[in-house]
């Protein structure tokens, strides 16, 4: 008799189920037609073959270049960020080199230890943001859930293993890819047992309880239980292909990374140094700040915490995060690719409108939200609440600048009835109005070239990182050339370097183009290309338009010059692309002479 894996399910009694659940709902209305002929499925040595080819890791990211990644989004936070790089650089290197051992015969060691991370922080501090821009630079599939709405089975809530299914779904259901993913889960902290809770609280050591085997190891069935539509899906499959696909997901190389606020840790930790201090020891212990406290934070203070001892020992890495000052605000919003700055940005350009904001309207807005206690969200709220009546009036109006001053942040309102009324002035061709304009636009060409100033020392100072990482030479002008992009364009400061690029591959290819087409080759001076580079960001030009151009100035002078001379190549600089007559005569006369 054929021997069957318990873990696939027999298309007999799919079908069977499936038509008990069909009768039941709709009657003898709908029935399941069965195809007199299955495709045959191939066995070897009276097993089913299952088709596994997983994907190998292709991962050589080192700590130090996800630090400096990281560096271009997240302020503060060095410790958390060298700890979250080092160990996920190192969990997923690892797995590329234990793969590569597989089929030789130095096999792995035996276990499989994970370093899953615990994040300790307050609100707003970015636990979420730094794990988002992790998983995005190193290219795996990501998932993000809050602990409260699981539940163990059996209660009201979701299943634990939802996640590792939206994994799946994550890597565009490639069980290979999913299998090296990140799970974050966030609010852990509210799923801990709660300490003035007398007895079991099932409700949240249930939960626990159903993360231990997927934070560990365990294979999970992507079809849910009693679900009849994975039943008639995976009925389907096998009908078409005989195949019988495998369906489950092995989580040993999944990292699971998992967060919280924790409010009353702090005390916990302070109570047990307390009792180990004596005498002076123990005021000094007291006058500790909380994060502080947390930095001598021990697994007995997260089990009287009310998580239990299996659970923590699921995680071995603890990465604390530290509460954000006024100061750190103020940097955040500095920052080029700060969300908050760039957001606002996208929202108003949606209507037509270039927004910038000055150096001393981000301090004060720094101030407000630090007033808030809600770290980084608190950036949001203020920037919100300064500009929302500006987002819903100037898109009705013909204004389409917008400088956000320390003026317009202390009194928005007020700001914007003026402004208002100077437009409706200036509409009406009064000189007072027509002067309150041109000082308007002079006050946002000048925050704008401020900017572009802070960009390009911004970019200088880490132009080694963003010239390595993105492949293309940093030279002062270009520099300036990247501002211009970025400070023209809604768009981080990594896409505007990649433009560039872009620009700069393109031109380059002309040369290549210029001689397959014309036989003339024809090599750009690094001064032409800046120049074509800028001509191309200011300027709705292609570089199909840039080739016409050089054809149109440049060929008939350096054809004749190569006929008369003998002489093919030909440097063009940046004086050429200006004064393409005074550089040809002068050529013809040098190369003819």
């Amino acid at each position: 008799m054929k021997e069957k894996n318990e873990n696939i399910p027999d298309p007999s009694k799919i079908e069977k189920e499936l038509g008990e659940f069909l009768n039941k709902k709709f009657g003898g209305n709908v029935k399941i037609i069965t195809p007199s002929i299955l495709p045959k499925q191939t066995s070897i040595k009276g097993k089913d073959v299952i088709e596994d080819k997983k994907k190998f890791v292709n991962f050589d990211i080192k700590p130090s270049e996800l630090i400096s990644y990281l560096d271009q989004y997240i302020v503060r936070q060095n410790k958390a960020k060298s700890v979250l790089a080092t160990k996920i650089c190192t969990h997923f290197n690892k797995i590329k080199y234990t793969e590569s051992l597989t089929n030789t015969s130095h096999p792995p060691i035996t276990g499989n230890i994970k370093s899953n991370i615990l994040m300790l922080g307050p609100t707003g501090v970015g636990k979420t943001y730094i794990i988002k821009l992790i998983a995005k630079r190193i290219g795996v599939p990501f998932v993000k859930a809050d602990a409260t709405k699981f539940s163990e089975t059996g209660y009201v809530g979701g299943d634990v293993e939802d996640i590792i299914r939206d994994l799946v779904r994550e890597a565009d259901d490639d069980i290979s890819i999913a299998e090296y993913g990140i799970v974050y889960i966030d609010e852990i902290d509210k799923i801990a047992a709660s300490q003035n809770f007398r007895g079991a609280d099932v409700s949240r050591t249930g939960v626990q309880r159903a993360l231990l085997k997927p934070m560990e190891e365990t294979d999970v069935e992507l079809k849910v239980p009693h679900d009849p539509i994975s039943m008639m899906q995976e009925l389907e499959s096998y009908q078409k292909t005989g195949k019988r696909n495998r369906k489950r997901v092995n989580t040993a190389n999944i990292l699971f990374i998992v967060s919280g606020a924790f409010g009353d840790l702090a005390k916990i930790v302070s109570k047990r140094v307390t009792k180990q201090s004596i005498g002076f020891a123990s005021t000094l212990s007291s006058s500790l700040q909380e994060s502080q406290l947390l930095q001598q934070m021990k697994s007995e203070d997260l089990v009287e915490f009310g998580f239990e001892s299996e659970f923590i020992g699921r995680l071995p890495v603890r990465c604390i995060l530290d509460p954000l000052s006024k100061q750190d605000l103020y940097d955040i919003l500095r920052m080029p690719n700060n969300p908050v700055v760039l957001g606002k940005r996208l929202d108003f350009k949606s209507y037509g409108i270039d927004i910038v904001f000055t150096d001393d309207a981000l301090e004060l807005l720094a101030e407000k939200a630090s007033q808030e206690n809600t770290g980084a969200r608190g950036l949001v709220s203020a920037v919100e609440n300064t500009l929302i009546s500006f987002e819903e009036k100037l898109p009705s109006s013909s204004i389409n600048i917008l400088t956000v001053t320390k003026e317009l942040v202390a009194k928005p309102e007020k700001h914007l009835e003026k402004i208002l009324c100077e437009e409706q002035q200036a509409n009406k061709d009064s000189e007072e109005g027509k002067l309150a304009l041109e000082n308007r636009k002079a006050i946002h060409a000048k925050a704008l070239e401020n900017e572009k100033t802070y960009i390009i020392s911004y970019i200088t100072d880490n132009w080694k990182n963003l010239s390595h990482r993105h492949g293309l030479t940093l030279s002062d002008y270009r520099c300036g050339l990247v501002a211009d992009y970025f400070s023209t364009h809604v768009t981080e400061l990594g896409n505007a370097i990649r433009q560039v690029k872009s620009y700069y591959e393109s031109i380059k290819k002309i040369e290549v183009d210029f001689y397959k087409n014309y036989d003339l080759n024809i090599v750009m001076e690094e001064d032409a290309v800046d120049f074509l580079i800028e001509e191309m960001i200011h300027n709705p030009i292609t570089s199909e338009d840039v080739m016409e151009k050089i054809y149109n100035d440049f060929y008939d002078g350096l054809n004749l010059v190569r006929d008369k001379s003998g002489k093919n190549r030909f440097f063009i600089s940046r004086d050429a692309l200006l004064e393409h007559k005074k550089f040809l005569d002068d050529l013809i006369r040098k190369k003819l002479s």
